[in-house]
């Protein structure tokens, strides 16, 4: 189902600079939105892209309004950000990229329809350093659609939601004729750590929600598969801004956790969780190195998390299983996110009869990985694109994904990419190796 969609023109604040969008009028559900069926463009608008809201980038860029489905099923709207290479024609056999940011955060300034755009002040924004990387698929001459996939309140690790927001973002880009895509359109999904959570929610809910999308593959690096688990191991430690901007998130859309911040948090507590709502993560993190939450509660954590089981049951990755085939990218020494609770999501996957080809890396931690493991990334999905075939699904544990001869290329190309990130130049032609290539994962 389509409908005729608003146009409505940049909103910019006195200072020329994007109003956030709870300010922004473009994010305000129009009259009568719910009765449109998901994935329907309400509201249109064309967008400048800026790396870092400073360095504008040569690609050509429109955000969509369209129909969505929150956490309970609810009609909501939600935005995505799609994109081509500057000067691109509309072209139906282009492929589409469902790139999910590590967005890890309630603050709609970290939101990729914000924090992307030309003007934009996003302090502690991880989406806005991950342009430099989703510009490699526009190089190839890729479609590129970007969700916010936390939704407008930004619930970050929320169950389920994220996944209706990308399928919808993907059904939305299929409809939007200047991009010239079709129903039938190949999809391909990507996400890092928070972004490959989201990604594994999109690729869990696709078979239900969205059967009718042409999704070919999907990579999901370092997903995060149990978040009970990475929330106790952060509690203390160096990452312990990461629970903490989680709880800030998710009390708004589960009451038990509701419950437990007005019962059991301190008034020094609630402060904390106030100051990470209003925070990026790189900007949250250095405030919270070290504080164990026991600290902001007014009785052990160990009495408190029996009644959280049920969320936390919940928000676990890997209880339905991908129809597309899934390439997971793991560091065995992850600081952030343990290897052990993506084995078990692989895991998980597998018993429900999933495709998954599984790769450890043993010398990247979790920061370094993304980078590294972008060429491999996006040759694997270039071939899934392709349709090449695949051997048997198998675990690999690596010593480094960027050893492999077979990615040395792209690895070249993504270093000339970041170079013409920076400095705002065209992205250049659409290397004919990304087609031509087969992975080291292909048969």
């Amino acid at each position: 189902m389509t409908v005729t969609a608003d146009v409505i023109g940049v909103s910019d604040t006195p200072t020329g600079r994007p109003m956030p969008p709870s300010r922004d009028p473009f994010y305000r559900a129009p009259a009568g939105f719910a009765r449109h069926a998901p994935g329907t463009i309400l509201r249109t608008r064309p967008v400048e892209i800026a790396l870092l809201g400073i360095v504008p980038q040569q690609v050509t860029a429109w955000q969509l309004l369209y129909r969505s489905t929150d956490l309970h099923g609810s009609p909501e709207v939600a935005v995505t950000t799609v994109l081509l290479p500057s000067g691109a024609r509309p072209d139906p056999q282009r492929p589409l990229l469902a790139f999910q940011t590590a967005m890890d955060a309630v603050t709609d300034r970290c939101a990729p329809s914000y924090a992307l755009r030309l003007g934009a002040l996003s302090p502690g924004s991880i989406t806005q350093l991950e342009w430099m990387l989703v510009a490699n698929a526009l190089r190839r001459g890729w479609a590129v659609t970007i969700a916010d996939h936390e939704g407008p309140h930004g619930n970050f690790g929320a169950a389920r939601e994220p996944g209706y927001r990308t399928l919808d973002g993907v059904r939305a880009a299929q409809r939007f004729a200047p991009l010239g895509l079709r129903p039938d359109t190949k999809v391909a999904v990507w996400g890092y750590s928070g972004g490959g959570m989201a990604s594994s929610w999109a690729v869990e809910m696709a078979p239900r929600y969205a059967p009718e999308l042409n999704i070919v593959g999907a990579v999901l690096g370092a997903p995060v598969g149990d978040p009970r688990q990475v929330f106790l191991s952060l509690n203390g430690g160096l990452f312990a801004g990461f629970p903490a901007i989680v709880i800030a998130a998710l009390q708004r859309v589960y009451p038990a956790l509701a419950e437990v911040v007005r019962k059991d948090f301190t008034p020094e507590g609630r402060r904390v969780l106030e100051r990470a709502e209003g925070l990026g993560p790189i900007a949250v993190l250095p405030l919270l190195v070290g504080r164990r939450m026991d600290t902001y509660l007014h009785r052990p954590l160990v009495e408190i998390l029996p009644e959280l089981e049920d969320m936390f049951d919940d928000l676990r990755l890997g209880n339905s299983a991908p129809a597309c085939p899934v390439l997971v990218v793991q560091p065995v020494h992850d600081q952030v996110i343990d290897a052990s609770g993506i084995d078990g999501q692989v895991a998980r996957y597998r018993e429900r009869g999933a495709a998954v080809w599984y790769v450890r890396d043993r010398l990247s931690e979790h920061f370094s990985l993304l980078p590294l493991a972008t060429p491999m990334s996006l040759d694997w999905l270039a071939d899934r694109l392709a349709g090449r075939s695949l051997t048997e699904p198998t675990t690999k544990t690596v010593w480094s994904v960027a050893l492999s001869p077979a990615h040395w290329r792209s690895m070249v190309e993504m270093a000339t990419t970041a170079m013409r990130v920076a400095l705002g130049r065209p992205l250049g032609p659409e290397p004919e190796q990304a087609a031509a290539e087969v992975s080291g994962l292909a048969a």
